[in-house]
C-alpha cells in the first residue's frame, strides 16, 4: 500500500486544537468515480467529504443550506493534510469538530478514517463565517449555533 511521506504539520494549529468539540460523525461510501489515475481517492474529493459533514451538521441544527437564505455560512479557507491514501471500495468516517465561536465565525476541523480502521487517513480544517448574502459582509453567528458550545 502506498504511504505518504511522514509530514510534520503544525497539528495544534490545523486540526488538533485542544479547544475543540466533537459535533458530528458521518459515514460516506467511497464511489468508484472518486478515484484518480493513481487508483486512490482524488485529493479534491476529501474536501467534498468534509463539506458533506459540515452540511449535515448545519442541517441537523435547522440551518438549511440554501441560496435563498438571507444569512448563511460560507467558508473562507480550507485545508487538508493527506496522511494515507483511501482506495475503493471503502466507507469513510468523517468526524467534525468545532472550536469556540467568535463574533461571526467558527473554526472547524475534520478527521477522516476508513471504517473498520482506526488509523487517521487525513485531517482538515475550514473556517466558517456567517454572512449576509445580500451585502457580502459577515454578521454575528446565530445564538442557536452558539448554544452548541455551551453544552
Amino acid at each position: 500500500m502506498l504511504q505518504y511521506p511522514d509530514t510534520k504539520t503544525n497539528r495544534e494549529e490545523t486540526c488538533m486544537s485542544s479547544e475543540r468539540k466533537l459535533l458530528l460523525t458521518t459515514r460516506i461510501p467511497v464511489r468508484w468515480g472518486d478515484m484518480d489515475a493513481y487508483g486512490h481517492v482524488n485529493n479534491t474529493v476529501y474536501f467534498r467529504y468534509f463539506e458533506q459533514a459540515r452540511v449535515e451538521w448545519l442541517e441537523s441544527m435547522d440551518f438549511a443550506v440554501s441560496p435563498e437564505r438571507a444569512e448563511a455560512p460560507v467558508i473562507i479557507n480550507a485545508s487538508c493534510t493527506f496522511l494515507m491514501p483511501v482506495n475503493y471500495p471503502a466507507t469513510v468516517e468523517v468526524r467534525l469538530y468545532a472550536g469556540e465561536p467568535g463574533r461571526s465565525s467558527v473554526m472547524t476541523w475534520y478527521e477522516l478514517r476508513v471504517e473498520g480502521d482506526d488509523r487517521l487517513y487525513a485531517e482538515g480544517a475550514a473556517k466558517v463565517v456567517w454572512m449576509d448574502m445580500r451585502t457580502g459582509r459577515s454578521v454575528a453567528l446565530p445564538d442557536t449555533l452558539r448554544t452548541v458550545f455551551d453544552q
